[in-house]
């Protein structure tokens, strides 16, 4: 007497198991991301800070590469941050020059072209003579700055800040809203002290505006993340428990 096997109904789906490889390659793939984010929350602030520095000596490396010969690499710096800044070079500093402020009439003495068109004034980076141009402005150079020494100086106080109250960072706004503002229509020339001053001034407050922020995001994604990483943990190990011996 033969016993017959039993087909699956015609049309039946029965599930079918994952296998264990894919199921493996995608638990290293999620906890490589979560390993990510977590380490992108808790070092969120020297990343930050990694960048600003390198967005602000970028451009101080032209005038070197000109200087030593370099011309190709200080064009490429030139010409990234010509987009970024508007690189008037009587708003600009220059190194290996007689100074590192001239005015427009040192500039045009030391082979500045006389012109109304500022694309043409712009491109000027300097010779020998005067000195190389930096690839940021004065006031830039300023608010980058102090965006860079507020950021390292928040590193020290970020679990006991606040965000700085909105109506006194536009109050300490203020003071380069008008002298860039007066500037740009033409009342008065600012000079590097004021530009200095008052962008170092704009940068602090704006990271002790934002940067609170930033850490209270950060530190509830961290707080997720940790979680997922725990739930994973445990789906992990109750996969391998579930497996065959």
């Amino acid at each position: 007497m033969t016993i017959e096997q039993k087909q699956p109904a015609q049309g039946s789906t029965q599930p079918q198991p994952i296998a264990p490889k894919s199921v493996a390659s995608d638990t290293k793939l999620t906890r490589a991301a979560n390993t990510l984010v977590i380490g992108m929350a808790r070092r969120w602030l020297a990343i930050f800070n990694t960048v600003w520095a390198i967005y602000l000596f970028t451009p101080f490396l032209a005038p070197i590469f000109m200087h030593i010969g370099w011309e190709a690499p200080a064009a490429v710096i030139y010409a990234i941050y010509s987009v970024l800044c508007h690189q008037l070079p009587d708003h600009s500093y220059f190194l290996f020059g007689p100074s590192l402020t001239p005015l427009a009439p040192e500039l045009i003495a030391g082979g500045m072209p006389i012109t109304d068109s500022l694309f043409i004034e712009r491109s000027f980076i300097g010779n020998a003579e005067i000195g190389w141009k930096v690839a940021l402005c004065q006031r830039d150079v300023a608010i980058y700055a102090g965006v860079l020494v507020a950021g390292l100086s928040y590193a020290l106080v970020r679990r006991r800040t606040k965000p700085l109250p909105f109506k006194l960072f536009v109050l300490l706004a203020i003071p380069m809203a008008i002298d860039g503002g007066t500037q740009l229509i033409g009342l008065r020339e600012s000079n590097w002290v004021l530009r200095t001053l008052t962008g170092s001034l704009f940068g602090m407050a704006a990271v002790y505006l934002a940067y609170p922020y930033v850490q209270d995001a950060m530190q509830e994604l961290l707080e997720t993340e940790l979680l997922r990483r725990e739930s994973l943990q445990h789906r992990t190990a109750d996969h391998v428990d579930a497996s065959p011996q």
